[in-house]
């Protein structure tokens, strides 16, 4: 390339040089050169326009910012569907419903479809509670039935 400043004089002063060896980097360095007098002429280095200023060789660097997020899988709640069905199964087939839809959330789940398998896994866990919630309410009932007999019979 070229010097940005010419040798025009004998006294010694520096000059600002930009040399290029490779074709995909601009090195500057500083070079001691004699002249004290201004310069006659200073050129004008003329460059089409090569992309953002700062980018030798015309180069556009591209910056992405990846987000990575976490989303925690969608539940089956198989094992409480099964306690479910085991423990209630005598009074009411919540449990076997509930059963049902975690099974077909596990299964939603391995095919990819994670949307199918959050909507079935919902709908097991609100079997779940209703479920849980019924067999506590007849195992307090039971409860109370056998203590008013015994009360009853040993009176």
């Amino acid at each position: 390339m070229t010097d940005m400043f010419r040798d025009t004089g004998t006294e010694d002063r520096v000059v600002f040089v930009e040399s290029e060896e490779r074709d995909d980097e601009l090195q500057t360095e500083l070079r001691p050169v004699t002249a004290m007098k201004p310069p006659a002429y200073v050129p004008v280095q003329v460059r089409a326009y090569d992309g953002p200023s700062g980018q030798p060789g015309g180069s556009v660097l591209v910056q992405h910012t990846t987000v990575n997020v976490i989303t925690e899988p969608p539940k089956d709640h198989f094992i409480w569907s099964l306690l479910c069905f085991l423990y209630s199964y005598p009074w009411c087939c919540l449990g076997l419903a509930a059963l049902i839809y975690s099974i077909k959330a596990r299964d939603r789940k391995v095919a990819g479809d994670l949307e199918g398998a959050r909507r079935h896994g919902l709908t097991a866990r609100g079997l779940n509670i209703a479920a849980t919630f019924v067999f506590a309410i007849g195992f307090v009932i039971v409860i109370i039935t056998i203590s008013s007999v015994t009360a009853n019979l040993s009176a």
